[in-house]
């Protein structure tokens, strides 16, 4: 039993990045896609703001 939590990884295969980057279209975005993009850059800028 101990052999199998030692085994365990961090992240689940599934959730795993294959390392490539995925192609985002301005204009395929949908409003919940706007609103994300609007988030992240607040949060940018609030972390920025923050180090200073």
């Amino acid at each position: 039993m101990a052999k199998d939590k030692r085994s365990l990884p961090q992240v689940p295969k599934n959730l795993k990045s294959d390392g490539r980057d995925v192609e985002y279209s301005q204009e395929l975005a949908d409003h919940d896609d706007l609103e994300a993009q609007a988030r992240s850059e607040a949060a940018d800028k609030r972390a920025k703001k923050r180090k200073q």
